[in-house]
């Protein structure tokens, strides 16, 4: 789970206050069983039509500056009346893409029941402000729910939201009705879309039944160590800088960094020529290097360049078969997007250390880890 600090801290404060009391009323309400044989879980809620009153109606879409999968005509006459799951992400954000299969998943079994979700497309980077890459990441990971672009983090801001993914729901009169931040808890979620779609079933005399088998995927398993997302920006780097040449970050300087002799575990050191930028480091001398201590199973770069060939070392020898991420081919990453790039994928979490080999033009945002 990716954390992000709003601008205003008050509206956050306020807003997160009222989603931590609606989740305590709200599973105070629930009386879950679970049945044997088949794995399916079932849940009931005590809410009366007459108490939905005192849960808080979903903000406003707001500043959204463009739209996929819809239009803000359809996407206003969709979601009248009906639950609504509202998932915050970014394209880049690795615990954000773990979540898409299990939100396609419930779009295709629960959108006939009167299930929307809307993905509210809010950037980490300014590279993910532009539709065009954003269009590109819906197509590469088959989304085909409403999309919409939020930016400039507007109704980031209205809902006081701070983590990707993050997923708000509504019952079918806009009240929020279940909050939750990052990765798990899909069965916990997919009960609770269950429970409302049946709510709304009966309150609208619908006859539907919505509590069917819950989607059956293997979550992604957290190991119990792993290396802290490491940042390239010196915007970023505040309070969280693993840097660990002693040249440092240099805002808007192009530095040159050598390598010392010394690595400490879970920071990045460079060689070469880098540019130093508010959300990124890019490579001005022909060559460069990348060098990282880390602890983890998987490794990815948040990445761009103009079609450059990043050669990948692990514990200073070529990458195995079964380490080689899905992005790495033949040892090389391509990097010809402005996107997450999967280098490292491995069965177990364990100490090694990476080494990228760049040529000019490559941009590295991130790492990433799993």
């Amino acid at each position: 789970m990716v954390k992000k600090e709003v601008k205003n801290a008050a509206i956050a404060g306020a807003v997160i206050a009222v989603a931590i009391a609606v989740l305590a009323t709200y599973f105070n309400s629930l009386d879950r069983t679970e049945s044997s044989g088949n794995g399916m879980q079932s849940i009931t809620a005590n809410v009366t039509m007459a108490e939905e009153g005192k849960y808080p109606l979903a903000p406003k879409l707001v500043g959204i500056t463009g739209y996929l999968n819809t239009t803000p005509e359809e996407l206003k006459d969709e979601t009248k009346n009906k639950v609504v799951l509202y998932d915050f992400w970014t394209y880049s954000c690795i615990n954000c893409l773990r979540t898409l299969p299990f939100l396609e998943q419930w779009n295709a079994k629960y959108a006939d029941k009167g299930l929307v979700i809307v993905g509210i497309h809010s950037p980490e980077f300014d590279f993910e402000k532009d539709i065009s890459n954003v269009r590109m990441a819906v197509q590469k990971y088959n989304i085909t729910y409403p999309v919409v672009l939020d930016s400039n983090h507007a109704t980031w801001d209205a809902f006081g939201n701070r983590y990707w993914p993050a997923e708000y729901m509504t019952d079918y009169l806009g009240h929020i009705r279940y909050v939750h931040f990052g990765e798990g808890e899909y069965n916990r979620t997919e009960q609770v879309i269950q429970v409302l779609l049946n709510q709304r079933s009966q309150a609208l005399g619908l006859g539907i039944n919505a509590t069917i088998p819950l989607v059956d995927i293997q979550p992604h398993i957290f190991s119990n160590r792993q290396t802290s997302e490491l940042y390239f920006g010196y915007n970023f780097a505040a309070g969280r800088n693993f840097l660990g040449n002693r040249e440092g970050f240099q805002p808007d300087q192009t530095v040159n960094y050598t390598l010392p002799e010394n690595l400490e575990k879970d920071h990045f050191y460079l060689e070469g020529s880098w540019q130093n930028l508010p959300d990124r480091m890019s490579l001005s001398s022909d060559n460069g290097e990348i060098v990282l201590p880390y602890y983890a199973k998987d490794v990815n770069i948040v990445a761009s360049g103009p079609g450059v060939d990043v050669k990948v070392l692990l514990d200073g020898s070529p990458v195995s078969p079964s380490y080689a991420g899905t992005d790495l081919q033949n040892g090389i990453v391509h990097v010809f997007e402005n996107r997450l790039y999967n280098v490292i994928s491995s069965q177990q979490a364990g100490p090694h250390t990476l080494t990228l080999l760049p040529k000019s033009g490559f941009q590295i945002y991130t790492f990433t880890f799993g």
